[in-house]
């Protein structure tokens, strides 16, 4: 332990032209990277990060259409709504109808209250 203590104490005195030339020699000595492994961590985090986002998605009653009542009826189905609660997020439009589900159950959606005569738009 006392080795790493005083290079420690060495490292601490040095400039910071000396320490540059100090990772230099580190790198080609042991044929690593100081750089590389400090850039690969972030995106690391965003891929994740990006992989996350795609998985959940947000269906949005954007328009109602002329069939306002196929549309209210949709709603109904998708959402196990009464008819009142069902009228009342149509008649706020534009309104989520569901988030956090799969891109399958939001194309699902999407094509029954397409055919009920809504817009939708898929987030």
């Amino acid at each position: 332990m006392a080795d790493i203590s005083s290079m420690i104490e060495a490292i601490k005195g040095m400039t910071v032209m000396e320490l540059s030339e100090l990772v230099k020699a580190i790198e080609e000595e042991f044929g690593v990277s100081a750089a590389a492994a400090v850039a690969a961590a972030p995106a690391e985090s965003g891929a994740a990060a990006a992989a996350e986002e795609k998985s959940e998605y947000e269906v949005v009653l954007t328009e109602v259409g002329e069939t306002k009542m196929n549309v209210i009826k949709a709603i109904k189905d998708i959402l196990g709504l009464g008819l009142k609660e069902s009228k009342e997020l149509v008649d706020a439009a534009p309104k989520t109808v569901k988030a956090g589900i799969s891109k399958e159950e939001a194309d699902e959606i999407v094509a029954k209250l397409k055919e009920a005569g809504a817009t939708t738009e898929v987030k």
